[in-house]
């Protein structure tokens, strides 16, 4: 895994990174949680994302948006950091041309901003969104929903309630040709505190499901 600095839309973005020399290998893109809430690429949730991408043969990059650690900036209300997270994208393929597809996965704020990446790129064929704040940010513009992925909440949430999550996955499920999985872990808080190994248990099982060929790195 490398240290990077790559240009922003308000400056240089600091991230790790780890590339995989296989020809065609997918990629992977994770977003943290909320800057002003003590959010960045170092989350433990962030990190074990990049870790079970990378173990499945990704190029996989997780960055902090502006205005955390080494990235320059300042804190734009999700409109920048959207532009961020579209500027780490670019810079991945630029580096995995022929990558074979592309993810995107993200915990409580960087959920939000990856659903609204999704939107954008139609490239990305898969995402993993780890407690939507659907009650704390306008989740419409998923109409419809472009591609399947995974949807993980905790029960016991008390910043974003179990009630506002379903209706979200609710809505996503009517998409024709779209598979949203919803999975909600019983007991566990926003920041899965005594359940982080569940929270990866079942990401894991959803992503052997999904890539049952993409279980080598290199």
């Amino acid at each position: 895994m490398a240290e990077v600095i790559f240009a922003g839309p308000a400056g240089r973005l600091e991230g790790r990174y780890k590339h995989q020399k296989q020809a065609g290998a997918p990629i992977a893109i994770i977003l943290h949680p909320h800057p002003q809430g003590g959010g960045t690429m170092n989350n433990r949730i962030v990190h074990s994302l990049f870790q079970t991408f990378e173990r499945r043969g990704f190029s996989t990059l997780r960055f902090n948006f502006r205005g955390v650690g080494r990235s320059q900036g300042i804190y734009d209300g999700g409109i920048g950091e959207l532009s961020d997270a579209a500027s780490a994208l670019d810079w991945m393929q630029s580096f995995n041309p022929s990558a074979r597809s592309c993810w995107v996965a993200g915990y409580s704020f960087g959920a939000w901003i990856a659903m609204q990446l999704l939107m954008r790129r139609p490239e990305i064929s898969g995402f993993i969104s780890v407690s939507p704040p659907a009650n704390l940010y306008d989740f419409s513009f998923l109409a419809p929903c472009p591609a399947s992925g995974l949807i993980a909440h905790g029960r016991a949430d008390r910043v974003v309630p179990e009630a506002d999550v379903d209706r979200l996955a609710e809505r996503l499920k009517t998409q024709k040709g779209i598979i949203v999985e919803y999975t909600k872990i019983d007991a566990a808080n926003h920041f899965y505190e005594a359940h982080q190994e569940e929270l990866m248990s079942v990401i894991d099982a959803y992503l052997d499901r999904r890539l049952p060929r993409a279980v080598e790195s290199g």
